[in-house]
């Protein structure tokens, strides 16, 4: 049993999750779709999980394991072979049945299961280099079913994961930085370990992982670090740094930091760059020199310990890490007009929840159950509508009865509120598909662009401000389209619709949802300074994913948003005030 705690405080949720997804994609390759979203409802429930799934298991065991939602007895056994042994025998099977690599494929837009396996089959295609050999040889475009647009898509979309190679999305390098700080905590003699670096700065994408320890014990911690299990290879070791890589490809740094330091540290790794270069001209401008090991006066350290105090001594007020980029902070701290930043305990709704009448995984009873678990007073079911076919969205007629049904949940309620509403489609000409009597009938209307993605971007821009002139809009979700990664933003003139959006007081959405973080920071700070009302959304597609609102108060903390400048941090009753007028 020492050998299995082991092994399982190895694995991660995020790398139990991924193991489960590609289980699931690998059933799609083999026309088992019923076992495929089994194991995807299982990935999305480890992925989500509040808590440690190793703390569950060793809690426990399977029976433990079978508590999330979605993991059977057959799931938990696989989770048990994974924590003892590091490897799920039917993955490995199939991997070896697929020799491909799945994920990198997956990331090409416009590939699924079914295309990646007639790539396979057809043309041997097992990687991105296979793929973009076959369609720069014009090859893709004979196969049935995909055509010389789809290749041309596949060489664009390539094109992008070049230009994005080497960066993680912030949702997967937080679990691993997580990972990091858990197994360097438990070493004899260490203090405090602190995630400095893009992570603490909440950027939507990270390029390395960098970690700060105060230890009495500096090599016994540098020792831990280069020999966690994780570690595929170490670049440097020395007395109070080292540097390693993560399987997942990612590198990480470890520095020992004396504790009278660590506050000139902590804003010197976390950076950016940039700020701190603006930080060092104020110290010179006053006599001083600051580093990572403290702000000084000739030889004397005036400060260091704490990064408040270097902060004041300087002469500024504290500046949150989700502003440190160098964009006006620095002189909006030292005039006292930073922003009050939004905070994840200000959200009371949640506006864009998707439930089992169209593609997500659970009722709106257990939607509702886990929003008021997670803290929340209301949320907005918002469904997908009927000319988004493979969702199953919904027509006029489905959506009165889903109406019905919301009305009798909410007389049952306890006080919680269930808002009627819907994720309305932008047709291709910026008309909606859903007549304006039914949507003047919801309680609030958003509206998005999910077909027709490569339009020019003058034609883009006037298809989203027809919708949001229509005045049942009230919402325009995830503005640009984008997938972090995999797909880039769709043309369009942003600051047009933002202007639009002010003209029309029309919301626009931060999609907390870990691949799309839409709108992104620059273009949030934009809205703000316009005075454009926001809301932060979680996407959820299952009861597991209201945790994802971080993100999205993250993404909101570096567009500089207060509180006042999202609408989801009123009662329920002041938001339908709100929409309504």
């Amino acid at each position: 049993m020492a050998r299995t705690s082991e092994m399982a405080a190895q694995i991660s949720n995020y790398e139990a999750a991924a193991s489960f997804y590609e289980l699931a994609f690998y059933m799609d390759l083999e026309d088992d779709p019923f076992r495929g979203r089994a194991y995807e409802r299982a990935a999305r429930a480890i992925e989500s999980s509040p808590q440690s799934i190793i703390a569950l298991y060793k809690k426990g065991g399977v029976d433990e394991l079978q508590t999330l939602p979605g993991v059977g007895k057959a799931i938990a056994k696989k989770l048990q072979d994974l924590f003892k042994t590091g490897r799920i025998p039917t993955l490995e099977k199939l991997q070896a049945k697929y020799p491909i690599k799945l994920s990198e494929l997956l990331s090409v837009e416009g590939l699924g299961p079914r295309r990646i396996k007639t790539l396979y089959e057809k043309l041997s295609v097992k990687n991105l280099e296979d793929l973009e050999t076959a369609a720069k040889t014009g090859k893709v475009r004979q196969l049935t079913g995909f055509g010389e647009k789809t290749e041309e898509k596949i060489l664009q979309s390539l094109e992008f994961l070049k230009a994005e190679k080497g960066r993680i999305p912030l949702a997967i390098a937080i679990p691993l930085a997580d990972q990091f700080q858990h197994a360097l905590a438990s070493v004899e003699g260490v203090e405090e370990v602190y995630v400095a670096g893009s992570i603490r700065r909440g950027r939507e994408t990270i390029g390395d992982i960098d970690l700060l320890a105060i230890t009495s014990n500096p090599r016994q911690v540098i020792d831990t670090f280069t020999s966690l299990p994780q570690v595929v290879a170490v670049h440097q070791k020395g007395e109070v740094k080292a540097s390693i890589r993560h399987k997942s490809g990612i590198d990480a740094d470890l520095r020992v930091i004396q504790k009278g330091s660590m506050g000139a540290a902590l804003m010197y790794f976390t950076g950016s760059k940039e700020h701190n270069v603006a930080l060092r001209t104020i110290a010179l401008s006053k006599g001083m020199h600051l580093n990572e090991y403290g702000l000084f006066k000739k030889e004397k350290k005036t400060a260091g310990e704490q990064e408040e105090e270097v902060y004041k001594t300087l002469g500024l007020p504290y500046i949150p890490p989700e502003l440190r980029e160098n964009r006006g902070e620095i002189e909006a701290a030292s005039k006292n007009s930073l922003p009050h930043l939004v905070e994840l305990t200000d959200l009371k709704g949640d506006l864009q929840v998707q439930t089992s009448w169209t593609d997500g995984a659970n009722s709106i009873t257990e939607m509702v159950q886990a929003a008021k678990t997670f803290g929340l007073e209301y949320i907005a079911i918002t469904d997908h509508t009927k000319s988004l076919a493979m969702t199953g969205g919904l027509n006029e007629e489905k959506l009165r009865t889903q109406m019905k049904e919301i009305d009798k949940l909410n007389q049952q309620s306890d006080g919680f509120r269930i808002l009627k509403s819907a994720e309305v489609n932008i047709l291709k000409d910026g008309s909606l598909d859903i007549d304006d009597q039914t949507l003047g009938d919801l309680d609030a209307v958003g509206a998005a662009v999910h077909t027709n993605f490569n339009l020019p971007r003058e034609e883009m821009t006037r298809r989203i401000i027809r919708a949001i002139e229509n005045p049942n809009v009230d919402i325009l979700f995830h503005p640009t389209g984008r997938l972090i990664g995999q797909r880039p933003p769709y043309q369009v003139d942003i600051e047009s619709v933002i202007e639009a959006a002010k003209r029309t007081d029309t919301i626009l959405e931060i999609d907390a949802y870990p691949e799309r973080l839409d709108l992104k920071d620059e273009h949030a700070r934009m809205a703000v300074d316009r005075g454009v009302n926001l809301c932060i959304d979680s996407d959820a597609h299952s009861k597991e994913q209201f945790p994802y609102l971080q993100y999205g108060v993250t993404q909101a903390r570096r567009g500089w948003a207060a509180k006042e400048s999202i609408v989801n941090t009123r009662s329920v009753d002041e938001f339908l005030r709100y929409v309504k007028h």
